[in-house]
């Protein structure tokens, strides 16, 4: 049976090719990436995730993070703004919703040491 690794000595896989998209600096790995994803669209042929899918997705990906321990870690005044930021687009609360949008809303407001 012919051996499908041609061109790479001692049948090792990766790390030392100068060849191939994995080789590629990353930064020019998500531009071509995203040139195929801009055409795919063009097209009409790309993907279109459901809500369910577009759900299972982050939450693998949240999963994957906490793994290798390289997921953000929320403080209790992220949390609160990634609720009512939640909340209003559930809700349709929107920019206009009175609490200054999402810059200033919790940031730097409560410097003097009271409790909410």
């Amino acid at each position: 049976m012919a051996s499908s690794n041609q061109g790479n000595p001692g049948g090792k896989q990766g790390g030392s090719s100068s060849r191939g998209f994995a080789s590629m600096d990353p930064q020019r790995q998500r531009e071509i990436a995203s040139e195929g994803g801009k055409a795919a669209h063009e097209k009409g042929t790309a993907h279109e995730f459901t809500s369910e899918e577009a759900r299972q997705a982050g939450s693998k990906g949240g999963q994957a993070a906490h793994q290798k321990g390289t997921a953000h870690e929320f403080n209790s005044e992220e949390a609160r703004e990634a609720g009512r930021k939640g909340g209003q687009a559930s809700h349709g609360g929107g920019h206009g919703s009175g609490q200054g949008g999402a810059q200033g809303a919790g940031q730097g407001g409560n410097q003097s040491g009271q409790k909410r």
